[in-house]
């Protein structure tokens, strides 16, 4: 049995074929710079962002995992093998590391962090009158699935008044949830700091433009963390500057990295950072990997499937 690597580049194999010589000590490691004797004996592969047809030259293929939550680095590959199924990496780490990150940037934007630097920027002292407090601050979740939904509750039992919406009502404990189209503008109307965390499906591209960003309270402030085809970068900025938001934490963009041209770093209301939000270890990565060839090899239901009918 064997799996193939695209992900972290060859500097990271010795790395990879270490932790699964923990978690999975039969399994025959190679990295995508290597040379293959016989591509009849690759069972799996775990990549990101796969040279086209890559995958395609292994032809007992089982399954394809990605070396993140997205899948759209994968299907972007005209010549994928359609029948060999997808599953996502979403790890009880990444669920931890992106509720952390999106309650990090909420708290951010409560204590109004980014005027405070840009304040420091020019040597400025400038003390708010009334400073803010979680329970002023109404949190919303746009997409509750594990990870979405797992961000909404630490919001919750923080202090932050909890929201969530998604395709279909969601019951999270302590968390008030919104469902369908229907919904989304009562959602919105009540969001004064807005997560964006939906998968990135063609329904799901651009809605974070003026629509979407008009319906929020003036002075709102938006967290994506998401997928970058969510943004639609002009009306974003149009936004900040008319002041219907006061604030952005970035951290997915639809061209990465970021281009130094892009008027997003330089704005005073926008924070970004590198798509680092939800980054588990390899060794959590190399654990969930093993599991999901463990489970494949004995016939058992694979977790977190891409589904072509749903997009993700």
């Amino acid at each position: 049995m064997q799996l193939v690597i695209k992900s972290g580049g060859a500097q990271a194999l010795p790395e990879w074929s270490e932790h699964f010589r923990e978690f999975a000590p039969g399994l025959q490691i190679s990295g995508r710079h290597e040379p293959v004797a016989d591509p009849g004996q690759v069972g799996y592969a775990l990549v990101w962002e796969p040279d086209p047809g890559w995958l395609a030259s292994f032809p007992n293929l089982k399954l394809i995992i990605s070396s993140g939550a997205g899948v759209d680095h994968i299907l972007a590959d005209p010549q994928l093998p359609a029948h060999v199924p997808i599953a996502r990496l979403v790890t009880q780490e990444t669920a931890g590391e992106m509720s952390e990150f999106v309650l990090a940037a909420a708290l951010a934007i409560t204590k109004e962090f980014k005027r405070f630097a840009n304040d420091q920027a020019i040597c400025r002292w400038d003390t708010p009158e009334v400073p803010r407090m979680m329970r002023d601050m109404r949190v919303g979740v746009m997409g509750l699935g594990y990870l979405g939904s797992a961000t909404a509750a630490l919001l919750a039992r923080t202090g932050f008044p909890t929201a969530g919406w998604s395709r279909a009502p969601a019951p999270i404990a302590g968390v008030d949830t919104y469902g369908g189209p229907q919904q989304l503008p009562a959602f919105l109307a009540r969001t004064d700091i807005l997560v964006c965390l939906l998968p990135g499906t063609e329904a799901t591209r651009g809605i974070l433009g003026a629509e979407t960003l008009a319906q929020l309270p003036r002075g709102a402030a938006l967290i994506s963390v998401g997928r970058g085809s969510h943004m639609v970068e002009p009306d974003l900025l149009a936004a900040l500057d008319s002041g219907q938001l006061s604030q952005a934490v970035l951290d997915v963009f639809e061209a990465e990295p970021l281009p130094a041209d892009s008027p997003l770093w330089r704005h005073p209301g926008v924070m970004i950072t590198p798509h680092c939000a939800a980054t588990p270890t390899r060794r959590e990565r190399a654990r969930y990997v093993a599991e999901l060839i463990r489970r494949c090899e004995a016939g058992e239901p694979l977790p977190n499937l891409y589904d072509p009918a749903k997009g993700y």
